[in-house]
């Protein structure tokens, strides 16, 4: 198969060769995952590698005797789950060099006969079977969609899915909420204010356009949390993933608003008893944690009152891994100090 490696020729190609003619940032995503403490963080990842798990074992009466393609297959644990499952054979594909390391544990764990693993890029790979039951992949990036990994696996959906075929896991919820981080606002942002007696507030405009990935404690909430969109990876389109999306916040309480935060929840439909993640901050710890979007104002709010707004996403021009993202804050009271705010800020993540 000329997907694995071995051309016609028999000359073996090596990573490097794979990966000649790639823009230097797609280079710099797929090698990013040659180093295993990457994979060791997402195994260890009991929410993320438990879900997946339970999906699928405790729905062996859908995997069996299905061809599964495996997306993104890394060191190869959903492919094992797949044919542990009883498929009836598994497809894994990943442009990773750890997909060596996968061939190795697949032998080690007596697997080799139901698991096909392919290195290169799933639209340019041959697979050993024209048409698959089941595609499963983890493909969710911070912010869900950062990395874009998801336009490969609706490549593979719309090239190899076969018709009624299920996809694990298939639907993705976004979510945002305000919240109050004044002290590490201050921290983070305020840092640029005074830095040795000298005035670095020209760093602030960097500071405040790059999103943080971090754990937020469920007391920072100030709002209850808004769902912005859901993808049903059924029927969703690359071109739906860049949106624009209105949201509505209502307090919870009165107290300062410094930033807006945004996670998402999995959901798993294709089980016979449906199986949900979220990585929210109500939720148990992911290696996704949450999205922080920190405003250039503070926001003074009351009990009850509501911040609305627009959050639009969309691919980088220049690299179509990395997202734009826009964010339009409106805050407007009927009192005697007539509070009113507003804003509009842009991220680069």
């Amino acid at each position: 198969m000329s997907g694995s490696g071995t051309p016609a020729s028999g000359v073996i190609t090596s990573s490097a060769d794979r990966m000649v003619g790639m823009e230097h940032a797609e280079v710099r995503y797929f090698t990013s995952y040659d180093h295993h403490g990457i994979h060791e963080e997402m195994l260890k990842d009991d929410v993320r590698t438990r879900s997946y798990r339970d999906s699928i074992y405790q729905n062996r009466h859908i995997f069996k005797d299905k061809v599964v393609l495996d997306v993104g297959c890394g060191t190869g644990i959903l492919s094992m789950f797949a044919a542990r499952a009883g498929a009836k054979h598994v497809i894994g594909v990943d442009m990773s060099s750890i997909i060596e390391k996968a061939k190795e544990i697949v032998a080690v764990n007596g697997l080799s006969d139901k698991i096909t693993l392919l290195q290169g890029k799933m639209e340019e790979v041959h697979l050993p079977f024209p048409k698959v039951d089941i595609i499963i992949s983890e493909w969710m990036g911070y912010f869900l969609l950062y990395e874009s990994m998801l336009d490969t696996v609706l490549y593979a959906r719309d090239t190899y899915l076969s018709q009624g075929g299920l996809i694990f896991p298939d639907k993705a919820t976004m979510y945002v909420a305000a919240i109050e981080d004044g002290e590490y606002k201050d921290d983070k942002i305020g840092f640029w204010d005074n830095v040795y007696g000298f005035d670095y507030s020209p760093m602030k405009d960097i500071a405040l356009t790059e999103p943080l990935v971090d754990t937020v404690e469920m007391k920072a909430l100030v709002t209850d949390p808004c769902p912005i969109i859901t993808f049903d990876l059924n029927t969703v389109t690359a071109a739906d993933l860049a949106f624009r999306v209105p949201y509505n916040l209502t307090a919870k309480r009165s107290d300062f608003i410094h930033a807006l935060i945004a996670w998402f929840d999995i959901e798993f439909s294709a089980c016979h008893k449906p199986i949900y993640f979220s990585t929210g901050p109500h939720a148990k710890y992911t290696h996704w944690k949450q999205t922080v979007f920190y405003l250039p104002d503070v926001l003074t709010i009351e009990e009850n009152e509501g911040v609305s707004g627009w959050l639009e996403n969309r691919p980088n021009d220049k690299n179509k891994r990395d997202l734009d993202i826009n964010l339009t804050y409106k805050f407007e009271v009927d009192d005697p100090t007539r509070r009113v705010d507003g804003g509009n800020c842009s991220y680069r993540m």
